[in-house]
């Protein structure tokens, strides 16, 4: 196996071995960020996550969300990932969780969000000027209904809400979008409850022994 992609136990035996994965900064997918932004390379986790399901050794899943965008299509086959997993799994909003970070966050079977840590959503759309054919402000507009979908799928988020909160013109400086703080997105329903590293691992030892994995 791929060293990069080397399976690490993170938890005690006793209550239940526990991956702990990490997403951070941008999404690397086919289009490539530069060398000096910290990514996380769609193409390395997507094994990883296949490997956590398969490990008779892991028993549940913690994921520590901190990101700033990325590519769409690839935040998405990674949140797609995770929302198929049978084993136990929490998501953890530390910091931030910008654009394709929501996803990333409703994904898993419980998504907790730091006091301090705040969620950004927009519309998808490129950096820098585009000039291009009705057919590509199609596609992006498919692929935005492809996440809001997810995203109202995966939570209590009400799809019109989600919406407004999307393309209001108010709350950033230079770009739509809205900034939702951590009792926001609980009470709007995005996530699930205010949490820490100690909440999301007493969820997943709960769920493993609820289980009969521990």
């Amino acid at each position: 196996m791929d060293e990069r992609n080397e399976i690490k136990d993170f938890g005690s035996v006793k209550q239940g071995n526990i991956h702990c994965l990490t997403i951070v900064g941008q999404i690397e997918g086919h289009q490539t960020t530069p060398e000096d932004t910290k990514t996380t390379k769609y193409e390395h986790v997507l094994p990883l996550i296949a490997a956590v399901e398969e490990s008779e050794e892991i028993h549940g899943l913690l994921i520590l969300l901190n990101t700033m965008g990325g590519d769409v299509e690839a935040g998405l086959a990674i949140a797609e990932l995770i929302a198929g997993m049978r084993k136990p799994n929490v998501s953890l909003v530390l910091g931030g969780g910008h654009s394709i970070g929501v996803p990333l966050a409703v994904a898993a079977q419980r998504s907790m969000i730091a006091p301090s840590a705040a969620m950004t959503i927009h519309p998808v759309r490129l950096n820098g000027i585009v000039i291009a054919s009705p057919q590509t402000y199609h596609y992006f507009s498919r692929i935005q209904e492809r996440i809001v979908r997810f995203v109202t799928d995966h939570s209590r988020m009400d799809r019109d809400e989600y919406l407004r909160l999307m393309h209001n013109t108010g709350e950033l400086s230079n770009d739509v979008g809205s900034i939702i703080y951590g009792d926001e997105a609980v009470d709007m329903g995005l996530i699930d409850q205010i949490g820490t590293l100690s909440d999301a691992l007493d969820y997943l030892h709960s769920e493993i022994k609820n289980r009969g994995n521990a």
